[in-house]
């Protein structure tokens, strides 16, 4: 499997999507849906880039529903922070209109804002395939930083239907994602 043309082809076929807004919508619904039965306080998420798939609407509807319980809970969401040195990835606090700035690959980060450790974390996929196995950029920054997070947080592709690639073939250092959503529902685990 030829990863870098696939993942080409999926990024165009992402982009191109006639219907993107709508499924976006219906993955937005699926997203908060499947939230309610999680128990997490702190989420770690993604700024979406070249059509992915946008958590933070749902995300921060999570967050304020948090404040509205009988008990009020608090909630945080957590952006990564590159470190690309070691090519790995922290998450700091987002919130909407909270600082942002670019970071060494031009994708906004949160400014000055404290170090979250996410129990949850959503991370977007490219490509997904059979297993819970993800297709990501090709930077490894995901697989790395989950082989050193200790305790490991629950992972979540987010995708859309078409971004299924069936003969996908995992690298030994590829780890499986805990679920995987598209716009269609819940596709790992089956």
């Amino acid at each position: 499997m030829d990863k870098k043309a696939v993942r080409q082809a999926l990024i165009e076929k992402r982009l191109n999507m006639p219907n993107r807004l709508e499924r976006a919508e219906q993955l937005q619904q699926v997203l908060r849906f499947w939230l309610t039965e999680r128990e997490d306080t702190v989420i770690g998420a993604y700024w979406p880039i070249k059509g992915e798939f946008d958590p933070l609407p749902a995300l921060h509807r999570w967050k304020e529903d948090g404040a509205l319980m009988d008990e009020p809970l608090l909630r945080r969401i957590g952006l990564p922070v590159v470190n690309k040195q070691h090519k790995t990835l922290t998450f700091h606090a987002w919130y909407p209109g909270c600082p942002m700035e670019l970071d060494a690959y031009d994708i906004p980060k949160p400014q000055n804002t404290e170090l979250v450790v996410p129990t949850l974390l959503f991370v977007p996929c490219v490509g997904y395939g059979p297993g819970g196995y993800r297709l990501g950029y090709g930077g490894g920054f995901y697989d790395r930083t989950l082989a050193a997070l200790e305790p490991r947080p629950f992972t979540v592709g987010l995708g859309f239907t078409d971004g299924f690639v069936d003969d996908f073939e995992p690298e030994p250092h590829d780890l499986p994602l805990d679920a995987i959503l598209n716009d269609n529902g819940v596709v790992w685990p089956v």
